[in-house]
């Protein structure tokens, strides 16, 4: 009590808040800083339920940090309470009003605890900062860091700031600046000339983290270690087990695979390497892998890491094939590191082979087209690097593989009679002698009959228009038990890789079109066709309103003309 009664005594004396007759009122509470003082938090849930958003976007920490490149000197500058360096317009004064024991008080400056604060205070430091952003300050809302390449751009860079924020009348905190240093704590991470670290005290908090015991605690600690998940490879995959305890549908069980994540998160973070920072936009490379547990990607410039990144599948993606897999790990690395390599030239290994082609390829299902035209706008070349060796990104997607367990099983032996029907109309089709009148597009040079005595065509088997064997394999693709009727391009892509046909996709369209199953369940995308279509219906009463006239009635016996008129709401 004696804290709130010092602290609200000093507010009085500085002339940031007055006693309030304002029918709001919030509680409050005390907040525990670093130095081991209290500050004085308003809780105003309430008020920020109902106050309209600031969208003004705060910046990415990691395009600030990408602004370092070269820095050898530092000095860090700490606005004093720098909220309360602005004041609240006479009309709103009343709503950010508080209640205490002794008495109910409003502020005159911005408080702490108000929703659109971090985005105000944001936009005034962009504004006052302006000039200097990107080329020697780097400012997060309070924070200002100054960098420099020597000591004597570091002076007039320090000195130019120093005398900036006098002109704007804002004050640093003394005790909490810090000035020509070779390495410098900033927003959680330590940077010097070598590159970027982890806070030590940050990972003292996270070694002597407890067992979560609620799925609020492990977001809680999920938060804390995502944020340095660029320094940790594999991060989706190793959490997998703590987010799926997360989900509301989820029971709170905590069993040995929660647990081995917890450790393997906190020993991975206290063991976390030193990031290097961009050195130019030159000589980018990165590795891509993907699994059916997650897509992971490395950014790394003249055999440096520059960041790892990771994320799991979404529920619609683990039904994607391989192919898909490995070029959406690719899309995926261009996306969250856009910033590095738009504009410039760099090289991307996977470990699919096909992907080195996939700029050639003709036949593109509609997701792919989008990739590929997206990939158009980058300067890449995409090579081909053997899963061995591509072990970075193979290990960001992949899990480990447990000890396969050994069971009683029943042997059982499948036969089909699907290969002899097609050997068998092979060879009808070539005793016939009618593979010139089959194949017309010159495609019989590239025939090949394996061992077993079936015709293939460039890897995939050739199917003869015999018996009705193309309508047999169709109907098995698309409405069979195991199928589930996929679209054209989605039973194309399945079949290409085992069958082949002239006119194959053609065929496949045609069939798919004429499937009623399909036309029954099928979704429609576009608007009715005629005029008679259903309007929409309305919310409120007289919002839409429908006149006619009705004319060519009976003229009356004055003989004046008759009409009539309906008006329907």
């Amino acid at each position: 009590m004696q804290e709130l009664s010092n602290q609200l005594q000093e507010l009085l004396d500085k002339g940031f808040i007055r006693p309030s007759f304002s029918p709001w009122g919030a509680p409050v509470l005390f907040v525990k800083k670093k130095d081991g003082t209290f500050r004085m938090c308003i809780d105003y849930r309430e008020l920020n339920k109902l106050t309209i958003k600031n969208r003004y976007p705060l910046p990415r920490i990691d395009d600030l940090f990408d602004q370092l490149q070269g820095a050898q000197y530092f000095s860090k500058i700490d606005l004093r309470s720098g909220y309360h360096q602005l004041r609240i317009q006479e009309e709103d004064i009343p709503k950010t009003a508080f209640r205490t024991r002794y008495g109910h008080y409003e502020f005159m400056v911005m408080p702490f605890g108000l929703t659109n604060a971090p985005a105000v205070f944001m936009d005034l430091m962009n504004r006052v900062c302006k000039p200097y952003l990107d080329q020697f300050v780097i400012v997060f809302i309070d924070d200002i860091l100054i960098y420099s390449k020597n000591e004597k751009e570091h002076e007039q860079h320090l000195r130019t700031v120093l005398e900036l924020l006098k002109e704007e009348q804002l004050y640093a905190k003394f005790s909490k600046c810090e000035f020509w240093l070779r390495e410098v704590q900033f927003l959680g991470h330590v940077i010097n000339s070598n590159g970027i670290h982890v806070d030590p005290a940050k990972i003292e908090a996270i070694k002597n983290w407890d067992v979560p015991t609620t799925p609020t605690e492990i977001r809680s600690f999920l938060g804390l270690a995502g944020y340095y998940r660029r320094f940790i490879s594999n991060f989706s995959k190793i959490a997998l087990p703590l987010t799926k305890l997360t989900q509301k549908s989820e029971p709170f069980v905590w069993t040995h695979k929660q647990e081995e994540a917890f450790q393997t998160l906190k020993q991975r973070l206290c063991n976390a390497p030193i990031l290097t920072l961009p050195e130019g936009s030159d000589d980018f490379v990165v590795y891509c892998d993907a699994s059916h547990q997650g897509l992971g990607c490395v950014l790394m410039q003249r055999d440096k890491v520059i960041a790892y990144a990771s994320r799991q599948l979404k529920i619609h993606e683990k039904n994607y094939t391989t192919h898909d897999l490995e070029l959406g790990a690719v899309v995926f690395a261009l996306k969250i590191w856009r910033h590095y390599l738009y504009g410039t030239k760099c090289t991307i290994f996977t470990d699919h082979k096909s992907l080195q082609h996939i700029f050639d390829q003709k036949e593109l299902n509609m997701r792919q087209r989008r990739w590929v035209e997206l990939l158009n706008d980058y300067d890449c070349v995409i090579k081909y690097h053997p899963g061995k060796a591509n072990v970075v990104a193979d290990a960001l997607s992949r899990k480990e593989r447990v000890k396969p367990l050994r069971v009683r099983a029943m042997g059982m032996t499948v036969q089909t009679s699907l290969r002899d029907h097609i050997l068998q109309a092979q060879r009808e089709a070539v005793a016939r002698n009618n593979l010139k009148r089959e194949l017309d597009c010159g495609a019989e040079k590239h025939f090949e009959t394996r061992q077993d005595g079936v015709i293939y065509y460039l890897d995939r088997v050739w199917i003869p228009t015999v018996d009705e064997l193309r309508t047999l394999i169709l109907d098995e693709a698309h409405k069979s038990r195991y199928s589930v009727h996929p679209g054209a391009d989605k039973m194309y892509q399945d079949l290409r890789s085992f069958y082949w046909w002239p006119g194959m996709k053609k065929d496949i369209a045609t069939y798919v079109g004429k499937c009623l199953t399909c036309a029954k369940v099928k979704a429609e995308h576009q608007k009715p066709s005629g005029l008679l279509e259903q309007p929409e219906i309305p919310q409120w009463k007289w919002e839409q309103i429908a006149m006619d006239f009705i004319t060519k009635l009976p003229r009356t016996s004055s003989g004046m003309i008759r009409f009539g008129s309906s008006l329907i709401d």
